[in-house]
């Protein structure tokens, strides 16, 4: 069941079996150790198309396919040409791998997403390239992955969207970064992206999707240095700071359980 209220998808959340949850964690492995591959290679000279090609190797080699390459949502002008997203600095999500190398003091966030035995997992990371970095990019990467624990934190029966969104917009608040707006996280399960839309900030109607023992989710705090405000590259993937600002990206495929939330994607 499912029906929106002031842009909020009101889904009925699935609940999912503990062998399914087996499932999306053998998906979740994968992605752990493809962005562990990935983070230990992101260096200095290094292209952004030689990490793609590492995580295809890391990803394949595992007996994973790829939830990124060749999708193509509605929005989108063109199928998607990687396994991972890459947004170096500016770039918030949905870099596309290319040619341009790293330098010493980049930004880089990097989302990945597998499947196996048709089961999802996703999750994403920021990491600072190189000697030459700035405690600012360094806040930046903290206040976001702090933002994503507390989300984590409240994913637990009963809570619903608005706790989450709630608890991730607090530590945005206390840093002073604001969210990229129209952005979040999702549901997950045989599909990648499924309902309901899980925002990072409170919206109307967030209260009335509560989680359950068994609910997946996918939640993806998105902090900007600047203000809110984007734009897309030609290519129509990349979303950059409409400021030029830097911006940092972490994410997490999470499983509520009674024992408290469970994180699929970690190592």
């Amino acid at each position: 069941m499912s029906r929106t209220v002031g842009g909020v998808d009101l889904t009925v959340l699935p609940q999912r079996t503990a062998d399914e949850l087996d499932a999306m964690r053998a998906a979740g492995r994968v992605v752990a150790q493809t962005l562990a591959a990935v983070r230990a290679a992101a260096a200095p000279g290094v292209k952004l198309r030689e990490l793609d090609d590492l995580a295809k190797t890391t990803m394949y080699e595992a007996g994973a396919t790829s939830s990124f390459l060749g999708y193509k949502p509605s929005w989108a002008p063109t199928a998607y040409n990687g396994v991972l997203c890459l947004s170096p600095n500016e770039v918030v999500v949905h870099g596309r791998p290319s040619g341009q190398r790293l330098k010493d003091g980049d930004l880089l966030s990097v989302d990945c997403g597998a499947v196996v035995d048709g089961w999802n997992g996703d999750a994403a990371f920021s990491v600072l390239v190189g000697e030459r970095t700035s405690d600012e990019d360094a806040r930046l990467v903290r206040a976001t992955e702090e933002a994503l624990a507390a989300g984590i934190a409240a994913a637990v029966p009963g809570a619903t969207l608005l706790d989450v969104a709630r608890a991730v917009d607090a530590v945005a608040r206390r840093y002073g970064y604001a969210h990229l707006p129209d952005h979040g996280g999702h549901g997950i399960g045989r599909s990648m992206h499924e309902p309901p839309f899980v925002p990072n900030q409170p919206l109307a109607g967030l209260d009335r999707v509560r989680l359950h023992a068994g609910s997946t989710l996918a939640i993806e705090p998105m902090l900007l240095a600047g203000g809110g405000r984007y734009r897309h590259k030609k290519d129509g993937w990349a979303v950059v700071t409409a400021d030029g600002r830097r911006a940092a990206h972490v994410e997490h495929t999470v499983a509520v359980t009674d024992d408290g939330p469970v994180v699929l994607t970690a190592a």
